[in-house]
């Protein structure tokens, strides 16, 4: 009796894809496409108020996200790798720095600023979170508490992306009380050295320049100071005292490098003091200039989950019928696109007081809480529209269902929210 030949396997070592057949091929492909699509969600004529350079910087992120990121991020988000090859893609669409206007900043208004941020999160939260590091809270923090001459050393190539920034507050035992942080700074002549841990730092593996918050024993003032690194992707080099482990195991944001950081005795030249940052007053400074940004991400995420349930809507076909022809599908889509048209007024009302500068903290809460429960909420409908394909990267929504999650979380909670608002209506701290 002649033995069956054994079956090869695929040159790659993976197994050969399987023969669905041509029809099955085409209808899961026609499942597939579209859903990235941007569709018509202007219904109030916001747009028809757009100045150019809003209209411009939305034009540049979008093409960047549809050309280069969309056709590679799943993969990126899978594998928990951060895409260098989208940096200078990125660079060129000329709004990393954002509303700064100097040293290489392109000078947006918070209008065209916000615009981008929904562009890059319709795309991918992962890179959003990137960005926001680089050019807010990075670029922000040197651009606002630095020296002339330290803006002029570090920020073009930041600006250019030859350069990547990391914000150091967080640290293990202190998240939203960061008030109360740890990490120590102690001057011995020209150097300061620094004792701690930091928790949570995107790009805090992969930075050029990483920006520490520690607490000067002298006077117990908190200060910034910037700690260099000539190549991050090496290694090897690192300062001596200094040490990072990527966090793994995460189930969102997989494509943004976040890092603990750990600091003995690390040395830093006095000429790496950012001067401004005289207290925790100074760092609230940075954090109250990027408020709102969650806000608009958490728009991103939601214009693409709704996307891609409208679009899936209309080619899903169950019981001889497209989905979308169903009564309680309408229903879902509608409401979707309903807390979807409030997030996009409040942001562009968020714009305007921003300009005008009469935003508040207690606004920001008002909108973080809103727009982020919301969000969420439309990401959470888009996946169960979805059904089985929605647990699928291939079909984009639970990428941004899980990247929601993370925006829920950062910038405070609703949890938090709800207190900071509450203290407000009531003029009590909750106990």
């Amino acid at each position: 009796m002649t033995a069956e030949p054994m079956p090869q396997a695929a040159p790659s070592g993976a197994p050969a894809p399987l023969d669905w057949g041509e029809d099955t091929a085409e209808y899961l492909a026609a499942l597939r496409s579209g859903l990235t699509t941007a569709r018509d969600t202007d219904y109030l004529l916001l747009e028809q108020d757009l100045p150019e350079d809003a209209l411009r910087a939305r034009r540049a992120v979008r093409s960047f996200v549809d050309r280069d990121v969309l056709p590679v991020i799943n993969g990126y988000w899978e594998r928990a790798e951060f895409p260098y090859e989208l940096l200078e893609p990125l660079a060129a669409t000329g709004v990393v720095g954002g509303a700064l206007a100097e040293h290489g900043g392109p000078g947006l208004s918070r209008l065209a600023a916000g615009l981008a941020t929904v562009e890059l999160s319709r795309g991918d939260g992962s890179l959003n979170t990137f960005m926001g590091v680089q050019a807010n809270l990075s670029m922000g923090t040197i651009n606002l508490l630095g020296s002339e001459e330290q803006r002029r050393r570090w920020l073009p190539d930041m600006a250019a992306l030859r350069r990547i920034g990391a914000f150091a507050l967080t640290e293990p035992r202190h998240g939203s009380d960061s008030v109360h942080l740890e990490t120590s700074a102690r001057r011995e002549g020209d150097t300061w050295v620094i004792n701690g841990a930091k928790r949570w730092i995107g790009n805090g593996s992969m930075a050029h320049l990483v920006i520490v918050f520690a607490r000067d024993v002298a006077d117990g003032e908190v200060k910034a100071f910037v700690l260099e690194r000539a190549d991050p992707r090496d290694p090897e080099d690192r300062p001596e005292g200094f040490d990072y482990e990527v966090i793994e195991g995460k189930v969102g944001k997989r494509a943004i490098l976040q890092a603990n950081l750990s600091f003995r005795d690390v040395r830093i030249p006095e000429d790496n003091r950012l001067p401004g940052a005289r207290g925790f007053r100074d760092v609230s400074r940075v954090l109250a200039t990027t408020r709102g940004g969650a806000s608009w991400e958490a728009l991103g995420h939601a214009l693409a989950c709704y996307e891609a349930a409208a679009t899936y809507a209309q080619v899903r076909e169950q019981f001889g019928r497209p989905i979308g022809a169903n009564q309680l599908v309408q229903g879902t889509l509608a409401g979707m696109l309903t807390e979807l048209t409030a997030i996009q007024l409040l942001c562009h009302r968020m714009a305007a007081l921003q300009e005008a500068g009469q935003w508040t903290g207690t606004m920001a809460s008002i909108a973080k809480m809103h727009t982020a429960d919301k969000a969420r909420w439309i990401a959470r409908q888009a996946r169960d529209l979805l059904a089985g394909n929605g647990l699928l990267l291939d079909f984009h929504v639970a990428r941004h269902l899980t990247d929601m999650e993370v925006v829920h979380t950062y910038e405070g909670t609703e949890f938090i929210q709800s207190l900071l608002i509450g203290r407000k209506v009531t003029g009590q701290d909750a106990l």
